[in-house]
């Protein structure tokens, strides 16, 4: 729900235009978690350390924990340096796979202030202090190179991306460490997949058409017309703007306009 919640809050808060696709692109998103949630896996019950840290320790989850740091260990010495700046991809990938040990170690945590306000001795245990360590240095490298990412690029082609990265790659750690998958119904996983595709298709549609006047009022205008659909242009970048004389009529005088 942090996507139409963060655009609507933008609206009301920051003034950014939310046009018709926008507010189409919130209510997929509303509509997708909904059916996620209805078809949403059963969490296993974990209610100790020591359940914990059995499930860390299989085979399945320890080679796929070897294959996500072989991958960030790559991203981060050989592609960030050479194709970060130019590349969306290789920052944000970076971003989305730390996010499986961080989201494992949240996890890990909330089962740990659980057993302590029940009286449990998880200070002594060492998955405690494995468990924080891991969470403040997955934390710590996401906000840096998301950060970076930010810095470069669109915030309108970040955030998207990465929501879809970092959510695949939370779900597949999540099936892999917690087999939530294991008892589930093929109704139950064509309708979770379902709900997934439909926010992605929501997000699209909210940061990929923000820019353009799209709204109740000149939606039949522009459609019986066939005119192009306006933009509005926010982009400090843009110094100078020509009109097309191909396009335009030959009774119109040519108009040079300079954005200062």
């Amino acid at each position: 729900l942090s996507v139409p919640r963060s655009a609507i809050l933008s609206s009301y808060l920051l003034g950014e235009r939310l046009n018709l696709l926008g507010k189409l692109g919130c209510m997929l998103s509303l509509v997708g978690s909904t059916v996620m949630v209805i078809h949403a896996p059963e969490d296993e019950e974990v209610t100790t350390l020591d359940e914990m840290s059995s499930k860390l320790k299989e085979p399945g989850f320890l080679a796929y924990a070897a294959i996500l740091l072989a991958i960030c260990f790559l991203l981060i010495f050989y592609l960030a340096p050479r194709y970060g700046q130019s590349n969306i991809l290789i920052y944000l990938t970076i971003c989305s796979v730390i996010g499986a040990f961080s989201v494992s170690s949240v996890k890990g945590l909330g089962i740990a202030i659980k057993g302590f306000f029940s009286g449990r001795p998880v200070l002594q245990h060492p998955l405690t202090w494995i468990l924080v360590i891991t969470l403040v240095a997955s934390i710590t490298t996401q906000i840096n190179y998301l950060n970076k990412s930010l810095d470069i690029f669109n915030t309108s082609l970040v955030f998207p991306i990465y929501y879809v990265l970092f959510t695949t790659i939370v779900i597949t750690t999540s099936i892999i460490l917690f087999k939530e998958w294991v008892t589930m119904t093929v109704v139950d996983i064509i309708g979770t997949v379902c709900g997934f595709l439909t926010i992605i298709l929501g997000v699209f549609l909210l940061h990929a058409f923000k820019d353009m006047d799209v709204s109740l009022g000149n939606l039949p205008q522009v459609l019986q017309s066939g005119q192009q659909v306006p933009v509005t242009r926010d982009d400090k970048n843009i110094l100078i703007e020509v009109d097309n004389s191909s396009i335009a009529p030959e009774d119109k005088p040519k108009v040079f306009m300079i954005y200062t």
